[in-house]
């Protein structure tokens, strides 16, 4: 079911309606239920998995923490986590070449194509986070099914993330929820707003950039440094326009979910940014790899740090999918704040002597540049693409007629409305809190001026969203 058509939207409105309908004993079940036939419309196998997959991880945290088998069950709900990504995952990349190498006749993708993985990357980080959770002992073992069962198929979550944390999701299905008209209408902006983001901007920059790696050996039709330039845009509208629908609808509902962006271009380093973009994701890499790394090797001193730190960023890359691209893609993460850290002292001397302003925005080129940069290793379908995609970007040639065309020239007023509303936000938080009051004064004036701002977006919104583009998270 794609979110952004008008069937899912009506579904998930009049779903929040019942959702208050009912009693606060019935709605936590009410949602699991809508999660599932969310999930079954996708596949019924895949519903069956996730059934499944729910029912193995809540059974093993539940025994835990019995000090008798609490080690062997610990490893045995890793290695489960582990295999099954591994074989929905990555089998072509590991498996399937090691058969065909002793040449033997088994091919393991049709499992796959069976099952249909619809977010099995982001719900396994979830299963793995619960289950190191309890067996460090910093939240209790989830009693309820149902809850578990939620906390991994939330609908609004389900297909994209953000990855969630059960000892921040499963609390918040204990209290009762009563209804807040604010914060439905809250959340309905913040849908609107996702929207826009995905439907309006992400959908038209997806076809220059998936348009210029389909065809990366002929790309004089496209201008590789736009390319290389809007990338960056094309993935954060496209994401952060899923996290906008996905954090509306799971706050009209009641439910908080973990921040994912916070303005990530206003970021002056690469570890800067990685605190601002994908935050869910990064974070948990950070906490359950880097800093368990870190400190099960700690006796090598700062060589454990650099080695939690690599490790972290390479299986960053790889959870993005199987391939040499993404590999290099959290590698060269890595060395990006490797050598911020290694070299700060050296920068804050070198720019400390510049300007205030000037060291901002340098900072923030340089961060935007590099990352758009080291994006032609996730786009690119292939290393010898990425590297073609470099060899010909010198050469300054390609087809700059697209910035000729009015529908692009549109999506770029409206990029950047969007980014100096976050400059202003971030820099200038006194003209945007004064922005914000008027926006949400009651007024007459005020109220007819919002809901006509609101009525030009669904109209674009609509006329827009003929072009249906997949959500780029949504292969992971």
């Amino acid at each position: 079911m794609d979110i952004t058509s008008l069937y899912f939207i009506s579904f998930s409105v009049i779903s929040i309606f019942i959702y208050y309908l009912l009693r606060n004993e019935y709605r936590v079940l009410f949602l699991t239920l809508l999660s599932c036939a969310f999930i079954a419309t996708y596949s019924y196998i895949l519903l069956i998995y996730v059934l499944a997959y729910s029912l193995i991880n809540y059974f093993i945290g539940l025994k835990i923490p019995d000090p008798r088998f609490k080690k062997l069950l610990f490893t045995t709900g890793i290695v489960i986590n582990l295999t099954q990504l591994l074989l929905l995952k990555y089998v072509t990349f590991t498996i399937n070449p090691v058969f065909e190498l002793l040449n033997i006749d088994l091919d393991f993708t049709v499992i796959s194509r069976i099952i249909i993985p619809v977010g099995v990357s982001f719900f396994t980080l979830q299963g793995i986070g619960y289950l190191i959770n309890v067996n460090l002992g910093w939240e209790k073992p989830e009693k309820n099914f149902i809850h578990f069962l939620l906390y991994i198929s939330f609908f609004p979550r389900f297909l994209s993330g953000p990855i969630d944390r059960s000892n921040h999701f499963l609390p918040q299905l204990r209290i009762n929820k009563t209804f807040d008209g604010e914060e439905i209408a809250a959340g309905f902006r913040l849908i609107l707003f996702g929207l826009f983001k995905k439907v309006v901007i992400a959908n038209q920059l997806a076809h220059i950039v998936n348009g210029a790696y389909a065809n990366i050996d002929n790309s004089d039709e496209y201008s590789l440094w736009a390319v290389l330039l809007l990338q960056p845009l094309y993935l954060y509208f496209d994401f952060s326009g899923y996290t906008d629908i996905a954090f509306g609808f799971a706050r009209a509902f009641g439910i908080e979910l973990r921040p994912n962006f916070k303005r990530p271009f206003m970021s002056e380093s690469m570890t800067e940014f990685w605190k601002r973009f994908h935050i869910s994701l990064s974070s948990w890499f950070h906490d359950y790899v880097f800093i368990r790394t870190s400190y099960r090797y700690r006796k090598w001193g700062m060589k454990a740090s650099n080695f939690a730190l690599f490790l972290a960023w390479v299986l960053f890359g790889i959870w993005h999918g199987a391939g040499w691209t993404f590999m290099l893609l959290g590698f060269l993460q890595a060395l990006a704040i490797y050598y911020e850290f290694s070299t700060k002292k050296l920068r804050v001397r070198i720019f400390s002597k510049l300007p205030d302003f000037l060291r901002v925005w340098l900072g923030r080129i340089f961060t935007y540049l590099f990352y758009g940069t080291s994006l032609v290793f996730f786009f690119a379908p292939d290393i010898n693409s990425a590297f073609t995609f470099f060899a010909k970007l010198p050469l300054l040639s390609g087809d700059l007629s697209m910035v000729k065309d009015e529908i692009f020239q549109l999506v770029l007023i409206f990029i950047f409305i969007i980014l100096l509303f976050e400059i202003i936000k971030h820099d200038f938080s006194n003209i945007f809190n004064k922005i914000e009051s008027y926006w949400l004064s009651n007024n007459n004036i005020n109220r007819i001026f919002r809901w006509a701002v609101y009525c030009i977006l669904i109209t674009i919104i609509i006329v827009f969203n003929s072009d249906v583009q997949q959500f780029i998270y949504f292969q992971f």
